[in-house]
């Protein structure tokens, strides 16, 4: 039996610059028991096609004009606000990418899941405690009978995305809809989170939806999938037929922009004395713990007595999940913070005892790209002056040929030199991130530390900003530490791989060893929680 029949859903959004159709005549149905997957780059109107079907769009500047969705026999479409409040929550529930943004941060998570259970459930305050205890504990939270009691803030990224997934079961829907409930979560928890998902919709027999724009993961998860291009359905199946057969160009771009070990490129590294070397390196930050007998000041160790080398043109990746120390140690490279202990040199020159001036004139040597390129890009300045100002204040420019090394760096970046006039906000998140790669050239540095520079970008966006660090490091013949959580990423880039955990180096070698042969049970984890294509329905 069909759950969900969606027909001809169309939804405007009227803007100053006139209309935009966000979904153009979408249709889809949806299964009993089944999951679907909806995956697409940011802006193809996969996320605003289902919240559409619960009334969630902003009105105005939003509008669904045309188009029926039956949920159970009855048209989402036509009913009223206050019927749908009886819909949402109740029969169908929704898991957000952030759920910070859904959980209240000065409640108790327990809290929470009672008035939920009680807003839709007759039951009395103990009642729905034992319910709150016994979803926590479904959703694999651990001592929840005393977790129950913690506030938001006090639960790891995964632990809050579990709490989120609880609070939308609380009401025992019939239809979850999960909106990049994995994209904000390291590798390892992101393959525990869609195994929870799995694991909870066989159980309950639920219908899912699940969004995403990495195919690799819905691969995993979804029996049938739709592929959504600027708000229509370029592609739709059975997963493992639209994954084989590929018939939609936009289909085979976005699987040829996925990173793989065939497409890998080697880099040619200078087999002399290493660019960067860094010896017993640890860096620590004060903490305040608080015990019976009062506060006390404490230091944590986030970057413990590592050492490694970068030859000249290599590209060294440093992968680990979240907390493991891997931005502290990039950042204590460079200087950005102070490390507590350790020697770092930089073509043979000692960088850890540089202070003042003479840091500031060794920093055109080591420069950074961030995860962010609009925190990091004054909005204020055009692009012109962004990239003139690091080389007039290095000696790269003068006055007279500023204009012409500003063009080379946009050449450089693959950007039209027209932009050079244009402000951050007016460009999309990749050509943000070239702004960002161009301005960190400008120095004409030796070494580039990337500290995730494509972990916000979509998949295309993301292969084409890999190809371009690739051929900048060639053409350069830089040094590049590139940190990234995305195991895929690193095999694709990286030659040489590290590999932290809890502020140590537990395994580092040839990328193709590690990822072949590792031999940490940590490095094992990551390397078995890399999402890969499923072929065949796994339900």
């Amino acid at each position: 039996m069909s759950h969900l029949i969606v027909k001809n859903l169309t939804t405007h959004f009227y803007t100053r610059e006139g209309l935009t159709t966000a979904v153009d005549n979408v249709s889809f149905t949806l299964e009993a028991g089944q999951i679907l997957g909806i995956v697409g780059e940011s802006g193809s109107g996969k996320s605003v096609a289902c919240y559409s079907l619960l009334g969630l769009i902003p009105s105005p500047p939003g509008k669904v004009v045309n188009g029926s969705a039956l949920f159970n026999g009855e048209d989402l479409l036509t009913k009223t606000e206050a019927e749908l409040r009886s819909v949402r929550g109740r029969k169908i529930s929704m898991i957000f990418q952030d759920p910070m943004t859904s959980l209240n941060p000065h409640m108790r998570i327990g809290d929470q899941l009672i008035e939920a259970y009680r807003l839709h459930h007759k039951s009395t305050k103990k009642q729905a405690t034992e319910k709150a205890i016994q979803l926590l504990q479904e959703v694999g939270i651990k001592d929840a009978d005393t977790r129950i009691r913690a506030y938001p803030h006090e639960f790891s990224g995964g632990m809050r995305q579990r709490a989120m997934i609880a609070m939308a079961l609380i009401t025992e829907p019939e239809l979850l809809i999960a909106d990049e409930p994995t994209t904000a979560l390291d590798v390892t928890v992101q393959a525990q989170i869609l195994q929870l998902i799995k694991s909870i919709q066989q159980k309950r027999h639920l219908s899912v939806i699940f969004i995403s724009h990495d195919l690799a993961v819905v691969s995993q998860i979804a029996d049938q999938l739709i592929v959504m291009k600027e708000g229509k359905v370029v592609e739709s199946g059975a997963t493992a037929s639209v994954f084989s057969e590929q018939k939609h160009p936009y289909t085979k771009k976005l699987i040829a922009a996925i990173p793989n070990k065939a497409k890998q490129v080697k880099y040619t590294a200078t087999e002399t004395n290493p660019l960067l070397t860094v010896n017993n390196l640890s860096t620590s930050f004060a903490q305040e713990t608080t015990s019976w007998f009062g506060k006390k000041a404490a230091r944590k160790v986030v970057v413990k007595d590592i050492s490694f080398s970068i030859q000249q043109g290599e590209i060294l990746g440093l992968v680990g999940e979240s907390g493991s120390g891997k931005s502290t140690l990039g950042r204590s490279v460079i200087k950005l913070i102070n490390a507590d202990n350790g020697e770092i040199n930089i073509d043979q020159h000692c960088i850890h005892t540089l202070q003042g001036d003479k840091l500031k004139q060794a920093r055109k040597d080591f420069q950074m790209i961030f995860q962010d390129p609009y925190a990091s890009l004054n909005p204020r300045l055009t692009v012109f002056d962004a990239l003139a100002e690091p080389l007039l204040l290095h000696g790269i420019a003068n006055k007279t040929n500023v204009v012409e090394k500003v063009n080379t760096l946009m050449d450089d970046v693959g950007l039209a030199r027209k932009f050079v006039r244009k402000y951050p906000h007016e460009f999309s998140g990749g050509q943000r991130q070239r702004i960002a790669i161009a301005r960190a050239l400008a120095p004409q540095p030796k070494l580039i530390i990337a500290d995730e520079p494509v972990s916000a970008l979509d998949v295309t966006i993301q292969a084409q900003i890999l190809e371009l660090l690739l051929n900048l490091t060639q053409k350069h013949c830089l040094a590049m530490l590139f940190i990234s959580h995305d195991l895929a990423v690193v095999r694709y880039l990286c030659d040489r791989v590290m590999v932290m955990h809890n502020g140590n180096l537990v395994e580092q070698g040839p990328t193709e060893d590690i990822y072949n042969q590792p031999t940490h049970p940590y490095t094992q984890t990551l390397i078995s929680a890399i999402p890969t294509f499923m072929t065949q329905n796994m339900h």
